[in-house]
C-alpha cells in the first residue's frame, strides 16, 4: 500500500515546488512590466503609471455605496488602501499568469497580454491622454511577456521535460542540464527582480516630482494681501476637547479622487475661461496674483460627511474673487453652470450665479492659513465658494473653466449618484465628550462646531435624555461664512445618558431631525451620542 502511494505524493509534492517557483517568476515578470512602463513613462508620458491609471479608473468606476464606506472606513488613507489593494491584485494575478505559463501555456502569456490590454485602456481613455500615453504599458507588456518566457523555459530545464512535472522521475536524464538549469533560473530570477526595484521605484520618484515642486512652493513669495481677516473677540472658546476655530493645515480633511497628489509648477500653471463667454481668457500664476489678492474666512463641508463627522475644516484664504476673472470673460446669455477641470481631468458643476453673486466670496485661492496651498490642497490655486459642497465647488488644482449649462454639460459626481447643484446642509456636531470615553460626575462641558455657511448660526440648543432642550453658549462668529463653536454646561449624574445636538440657523430655520443619507446632496439630522459618567 505504501509502495503505491509514495510516488503520488512525491509527484504532488513536485508540483507544489514547481508551481511556487513559477509564481515567482509571474511576479517577478509583472515587476519587470511595471518597472519599465514606469521608466518609458518618465520619457515619454508622465500620465501613463499602469497602476495609477488603473487605480483611478477603479475610483471612477466604484459604486457609490462603496466609495463612501471606503471614505467612513479609511477616511484619508483610502487611496493608500486602494493602491494597497490594487498591488495585493497585481502579485495574484502575477503569479496566477506564472503557474499557468509552466503547467498550461501559453495561458501565462494571455494573462500578461490580457493585463497590457486593460492597463492601455486605462491610461488612454483618461482626460487629457497624450498622443503618446500607450506606449509605456504597451512595451511594459511586451517586456513582461519576455520575462515571463524567458524564466518559464528556465525553470522548466530545472523540472526536466515539460511533459514530465508529474511523473516520479524526470524525463531529462542528465543531472547537470537540470542544475545549469536551477543556476540560470535563480540567477535571472534575482537579477531581474533586482533591477525592476531599481528601475522601477527610481522612475516612480522621478515621475512624481513631489520633492522639486515642494521646493518651488516653499520659495513662493506672494504679496501681501490687500485686506486681512479679523478674528472678533470670543471667536474661540477655552473649551477642552472642543476643535480650534481654524482648522491646521496639517489636520484639515482630504478628500478627491486624485491617487497621487498633482505637481504642478506655478510658473507653467494657466487658468483657461472658456465656453459660453464674449471672448477667451487665459491667465498666468503672476497674472491671477497681480490682481491683488485678499484673505477669507471660509467653512469647508465635503458632501461624504456624516451627522457629527469630521470632513469639515475651517480656514483663511488667501485669494481672487472668481467673479472678477468671469467678467473678464463675459458670460453670455442662458449660461446657468460653470464647469471646472483640475489637471487631472476631475470637474465638478457649479451655478454661476454662485461665482458671480457680489455677497458671495467665490474665490481663486493660492494660499490657506498663511502659507501658499499646501500640494494636497490644491497647489498652486484651487477654488473655495461658501455655501457649496466641495464635491461642486473647490476643485484643485484648477486649470479651466468653462462658462456652460447644466443641461448641456455633467461633472464627475452626477452620473454617479450625485446632485448636480448641492448647498450644504446647515449642521451641528458634538466633539466633547467623546464616545467611548467617561467622564467624572459633576459639571462637564458638553461642546463642539456648528455651521451654516453663508446665513450664520443663530443659536445652538442641546437635550440631555428626553430632558428639555437648553441653549449653549455660542463663540463670536468671525462671518456668516464659518463655523461657531458652542458650549453648554451639564451637571451631569453618574450613569448613562443621552446627548443630543440641533442648530439653528440665522433665517429661523432649525435643523431637520430627518436623517438622511450622504448621497445625493448631503446628510441631515441631529446627531446623538451616549455619554457614560462615573460616579
Amino acid at each position: 500500500m505504501a509502495k503505491s502511494t509514495a510516488p503520488a505524493n512525491t509527484a504532488k509534492t513536485r508540483r507544489w515546488v514547481w508551481g511556487l517557483w513559477s509564481a515567482l517568476a509571474g511576479v517577478v515578470s509583472a515587476a519587470a512590466f511595471l518597472a519599465v512602463a514606469e521608466l518609458i513613462a518618465l520619457l515619454v508620458a508622465r500620465e501613463s503609471s499602469p497602476i495609477l491609471a488603473v487605480g483611478a479608473f477603479v475610483i471612477d468606476i466604484v459604486p457609490q455605496p462603496l466609495k463612501e464606506f471606503a471614505i467612513s472606513a479609511f477616511g484619508s488613507a483610502d487611496k493608500i488602501v486602494l493602491l494597497g489593494s490594487l498591488g495585493l491584485a497585481v502579485v495574484v494575478a502575477a503569479a496566477i499568469a506564472g503557474i499557468l505559463q509552466f503547467f498550461a501555456r501559453p495561458f501565462g502569456l494571455v494573462v500578461i497580454g490580457l493585463a497590457g490590454v486593460l492597463s492601455t485602456a486605462a491610461i488612454v481613455t483618461r482626460t487629457g491622454a497624450s498622443p503618446l500615453a500607450f506606449v509605456p504599458p504597451v512595451v511594459g507588456m511586451l517586456v513582461g511577456a519576455f520575462v515571463l518566457v524567458l524564466l518559464i523555459t528556465r525553470l522548466r530545464r530545472w523540472a526536466g521535460e515539460p511533459g514530465a512535472v508529474d511523473a516520479d522521475t524526470p524525463a531529462t536524464p542528465v543531472a547537470e542540464q537540470r542544475g545549469l538549469g536551477r543556476r540560470s533560473f535563480l540567477i535571472a530570477t534575482g537579477g531581474v527582480g533586482l533591477a525592476a526595484v531599481v528601475v522601477g521605484v527610481g522612475a516612480r520618484l522621478l515621475n512624481a516630482t513631489t520633492a522639486s515642486i515642494d521646493a518651488l512652493r516653499r520659495e513662493l513669495a506672494l504679496p501681501e494681501p490687500r485686506s486681512t481677516v479679523t478674528i472678533p473677540e470670543g471667536a474661540e472658546l477655552d473649551v477642552e476637547g472642543i476643535s480650534p476655530l481654524i482648522t491646521p493645515n496639517a489636520d484639515f480633511y482630504r478628500v478627491d479622487t486624485a491617487l497621487t497628489v498633482p505637481t504642478v509648477d506655478p510658473t507653467t500653471w494657466r487658468l483657461v475661461i472658456d465656453g459660453m463667454v464674449d471672448q477667451r481668457v487665459e491667465l498666468s500664476f503672476d497674472d491671477l496674483v497681480g490682481m491683488g489678492l485678499d484673505e477669507y474666512a471660509v467653512t469647508l463641508t465635503c458632501v461624504s460627511n456624516e451627522v457629527g463627522g469630521g470632513l469639515v475644516g475651517n480656514a483663511i484664504w488667501q485669494g481672487v474673487p472668481i467673479r472678477d476673472i468671469l467678467r473678464m470673460a463675459g458670460p453670455q446669455s442662458g449660461a446657468d453652470m460653470v464647469l471646472s477641470t483640475s489637471v487631472d481631468g476631475y470637474t465638478a458643476s457649479t451655478p454661476l450665479d454662485a461665482l458671480t453673486d457680489d455677497s458671495r466670496d467665490a474665490i481663486f485661492a493660492v494660499a490657506m492659513n498663511g502659507e501658499p496651498l499646501p500640494l494636497e490642497h490644491g497647489f498652486p490655486v484651487r477654488m473655495v465658494v461658501p455655501g457649496l459642497y466641495g464635491y461642486v465647488s473647490a476643485t484643485k488644482w484648477v486649470t479651466e473653466l468653462k462658462v456652460t449649462t447644466f443641461e448641456a454639460d455633467e461633472a464627475y459626481w452626477t452620473p454617479r449618484g450625485y446632485a448636480a447643484e448641492a448647498p450644504i446642509k446647515f449642521s451641528s456636531r458634538i466633539d466633547t465628550p467623546r464616545v467611548g470615553t467617561p467622564v467624572a460626575a459633576g459639571t462637564v462641558a458638553v461642546a463642539g462646531m456648528a455651521w451654516a455657511q453663508t446665513v450664520g448660526i443663530e443659536r445652538v440648543e442641546v437635550r440631555i435624555d428626553d430632558g428639555d432642550w437648553q441653549a449653549a453658549t455660542l463663540s463670536t462668529p468671525i462671518n456668516a461664512d464659518t463655523w461657531v463653536q458652542w458650549v453648554l454646561e451639564w451637571q451631569a449624574e453618574a450613569g448613562t445618558h443621552y446627548v443630543e445636538v440641533r442648530a439653528v440657523n440665522k433665517n429661523g430655520d432649525t435643523q431637520t431631525e430627518e436623517r438622511a443619507p450622504i448621497a445625493p446632496d448631503g446628510s441631515s439630522g441631529w446627531q446623538r451620542v451616549l455619554v457614560t459618567v462615573s460616579a
